[in-house]
């Protein structure tokens, strides 16, 4: 069966060695880096010109219009992220795949996804109706080029945030997930029966892929 153990029988190197919070350190690492990465296109995108005082009415509107349809749309999904909340914590409280906590960590898994997804789609559409603006008035000053550059690094923004922020909120829910585990072998479930004198190795490992199975979803549930 699939265990953390199997993929690491014979390796004695990282991440096999290392303690969760180690092994995801360079998804946290690369997050950040995307981040920072993120800060400097936003800088340059704003070193380009906004136009002038028509362009910028329409772009004031456009980005109005915008953001009230973002707010009217998350006023929506907050009430269907509570509901979904409600019921995760619910199914996984009263019939854990694991422990008792499993509630709590599938529903909290789900809400920061979702935060970090609204958080990643208000800032984009911040950034897209700005770049705009300057994207329009680059083309009338400098042509096609320099327009373009001046576009791709208005999505260049958006699509960083969305990579920074699942692979952060990915590697941190993960390490909180396997938070007092063992993450490359089954000791964590054996520790579970350490004063079972009936302790069946095939159980544990059976409760050692429930394990992989409910990171899997919860990581699926983050990523959504």
């Amino acid at each position: 069966s699939f265990t953390m153990s199997s993929l690491c029988d014979g390796v004695d190197g990282w991440p096999c060695n290392q303690h969760a919070g180690v092994a995801v350190a360079f998804g946290i690492i690369g997050g950040i880096a995307s981040l920072l990465f993120v800060a400097k296109l936003y800088v340059r995108l704003r070193l380009n010109p906004r136009g002038n005082q028509v362009m910028n009415q329409i772009s004031d509107k456009i980005k109005s219009g915008a953001l009230q349809f973002l707010r009217t749309e998350y006023r929506y999904l907050l009430i269907f992220a509570i509901i979904a909340f409600a019921i995760l914590l619910g199914l996984y409280t009263f019939d854990p795949v694991y422990d008792s906590m499993d509630g709590v960590r599938y529903g909290v898994s789900f809400l920061v996804g979702a935060g970090l997804s609204a958080l990643a789609g208000w800032g984009g559409m911040l950034v897209a109706t700005d770049a705009n603006v300057r994207t329009t008035q680059a083309a009338k000053e400098h042509g096609l080029g320099r327009a373009l550059r001046v576009a791709f690094t208005g999505g260049a923004v958006m699509g960083f945030t969305v990579v920074g922020l699942g692979i952060l909120g990915l590697s941190i829910v993960y390490w909180v997930l396997t938070f007092g585990y063992d993450n490359h072998d089954d000791s964590f479930v054996q520790e579970s029966f350490l004063f079972d004198d009936n302790f069946d190795p095939a159980r544990a490992d059976k409760d050692a892929v429930d394990l992989q199975i409910q990171l899997h979803y919860a990581a699926n549930a983050l990523a959504g």
